[in-house]
């Protein structure tokens, strides 16, 4: 039976914290022919930098090979050639599938039609748990642990698919908080408010964050994202609302440490990436380690 990696609800507790020792035991050696003969196709049917370029980074120190395309229009989907029929043509090609698709579902339908496994790199705004995967190695390395983590998300939380999935992952630890700080367009959907309170774990929502912020120890920062606003001027209304300075981090707590799934716009001051609580390009790093873990994982290679 296949494995996939749609949603970070694929994996069981077990499979984070068997992810978080290979992408440990990758920091230590990241060149290992494990895919050495092994194809693996790269679908980019919407832009990416950091995914993509780890993604098939970490295809190259596994001794991989890559195929695919990292912008649609280079690709049949020009041509009107259905998504089905994309997958169905490449999946005889290649042993695993990373694709990144702007529509919600997309990666899930890709995985039923797939003869070969498909690792979803973030489908509209609904997931990206190849990111939460990275995001948890992070906080692991940072904190020593992943319980008893006082989790701020910050930005936009209706759209952000890496907060929905990192919120989904972490309820499976014990004792986390969660502070939700976002302006009312953006809110976190009640889907996932409904997910802390069955599970009875406790969150709190705020407008602004300059007052409680001494309490976080990871501040997730997040985009407020242009391309999913359906009204540019509802954008524009919200695009600078929070912005996190250096000053803004003097009574903190020494533990904290400031995570990003990035690209960064104007929502991180840039006097902040010479603080040492800043860990978004080290997180970003992690990427490739916690990768070349999720694809030895799905394709049984360890």
């Amino acid at each position: 039976m296949k494995k996939d990696l749609i949603s970070i609800t694929d994996y069981s507790k077990e499979e984070y914290l068997r992810i978080m020792t290979l992408a440990a035991e990758f920091e230590e050696n990241p060149n290992q022919n494990l895919l050495k003969g092994k194809v693996v196709a790269s679908l980019f049917f919407e832009p990416s930098t950091r995914t993509r370029l780890s993604f098939e980074t970490a295809i190259s120190r596994l001794g991989g090979r890559i195929v695919g395309f990292a912008d649609p229009g280079s690709s049949s989907a020009t041509k009107g050639e259905t998504l089905h029929d994309t997958i169905k043509m490449v999946s005889n090609y290649a042993d695993l599938i990373v694709m990144r698709h702007p529509l919600e579902g997309a990666a899930r339908y890709a995985a039923e039609i797939s003869k070969v496994p498909v690792i979803n790199a973030g489908d509209g705004a609904n997931q990206h748990p190849t990111q939460t995967l990275l995001d948890m190695y992070s906080i692991l390395k940072t904190q020593g642990t992943l319980d008893n983590i006082n989790l701020f998300m910050v930005g936009d939380l209706k759209y952000g698919r890496t907060v929905h999935s990192l919120l989904q992952a972490m309820s499976e630890f014990e004792n986390p908080i969660f502070n939700f700080i976002a302006p009312g367009e953006l809110q976190m959907p009640d889907e996932y408010k409904r997910h802390l309170i069955d599970k009875g774990i406790r969150y709190f929502e705020h407008l602004e964050f300059t007052d409680i912020i001494s309490e976080a120890d990871i501040i997730y920062m997040t985009r407020v994202q242009k391309e999913r606003f359906p009204d540019p001027i509802e954008y524009e209304k919200v695009k600078n609302i929070y912005i996190l300075r250096n000053a803004m981090l003097e009574n903190t707590k020494p533990n904290v440490k400031i995570l990003h799934p990035l690209p960064r716009v104007n929502e991180i001051h840039p006097d902040v990436d010479s603080n040492e609580k800043a860990y978004y390009f080290d997180q970003a790093r992690n990427g490739v380690f916690t990768r070349e873990a999720i694809i030895t994982h799905t394709m049984n290679l360890k």
